[in-house]
């Protein structure tokens, strides 16, 4: 009985070398792992890439700053959009932030936001 040669993942070439190798290469391995990555569903990407610009905005507006305010017009212009967000925050007051990640507003009177950056509790 012939032992079987274990194949590449990506090229499917005879694999030389440690028993558990998977890949010929680096790009082998790149090759392999970026294919599964594209598989990931299109809704998702699309939600991800609405999270990250919603967080662009958001720090564009703080800049150096702790917290700032806006209107919901200047939001809007900026590509904002209020349906993807994080998670939600309520302080001891009651108010609820709404958060993209790191960055959050809270939304106030007359279309204004308070516009904040969470500080880690490290």
């Amino acid at each position: 009985m012939e032992p079987t040669t274990k194949t590449c993942l990506s090229c499917q070439k005879p694999l030389k070398g440690r028993i558990d190798k998977k890949f010929c290469d680096d790009y082998c391995r790149n090759n392999y792992n970026n294919q599964q990555r594209a598989s990931d569903s299109t809704p998702t990407k699309e939600i991800i890439q609405h999270l990250k610009k919603n967080r662009l905005v958001l720090a564009g507006f703080l800049q150096n700053e702790e917290m700032t305010k806006t209107t919901k017009e200047r939001l809007l212009a900026k590509g904002f959009q209020f349906k993807y967000h994080t998670h939600h925050y309520e302080n001891k007051k009651g108010n609820v932030y709404v958060f993209c990640f790191e960055y959050g507003y809270l939304p106030l009177d007359h279309d204004w936001f308070l516009i904040v950056k969470r500080v880690s509790e490290s």
